[in-house]
C-alpha cells in the first residue's frame, strides 16, 4: 500500500469523520439532545419512505380489483367502490364488492335480455 492511495482513502474518509468530530463536540458541550433530535429527524426521514411503500402496497392489494366487463366480457383492473369505464366497450361502470357492474342512475331499470329460441305454430 502506498502512501498515495493512503492519502486518497482519507480525502473519501474526510467528510464522515469531520460530521463525527462535530458530533463529539456538540455532545461533550452538553448539547447531546441537539445530536439525539437530529438522529432521530434522520431516522425518521429514511424509515417514513419504507414505511409509506408498504403501507401504498397493503392498499392497493385491497383496492385493486380485476374483473370483468359486464357488458362485453373484457378483463381489466379498476379501483373497489369507485366508477370507471371499460377500455373495450365504453360502458360506464361500478367496482362494488370485488366486482363490476353497470352503472345505472336512479330510476333506472336494468334488464338483462335473453334470447328466446323461435317456434312455429302449425296449424
Amino acid at each position: 500500500m502506498s502512501l498515495k492511495s493512503f492519502q486518497l482513502n482519507l480525502v473519501n474518509l474526510r467528510p464522515w469523520l469531520t460530521l463525527l468530530a462535530v458530533f463529539w463536540l456538540l455532545a461533550s458541550l452538553g448539547l447531546g439532545w441537539l445530536v439525539n433530535s437530529l438522529l432521530i429527524l434522520v431516522g425518521l426521514l429514511v424509515l417514513a419512505p419504507v414505511i409509506a411503500f408498504f403501507g401504498f402496497r397493503w392498499w392497493l392489494q385491497r383496492n385493486l380489483i380485476a374483473d370483468q366487463c359486464p357488458v362485453c366480457n373484457f378483463e381489466f383492473t379498476g379501483l373497489n367502490n369507485s366508477q370507471s369505464q371499460c377500455p373495450n366497450c365504453g360502458e360506464q361502470l361500478l367496482v362494488q364488492n370485488g366486482h363490476f357492474r353497470r352503472f345505472t342512475p336512479d330510476g333506472t331499470i336494468d334488464v338483462t335480455a335473453i334470447e328466446v329460441p323461435t317456434q312455429s305454430l302449425e296449424e
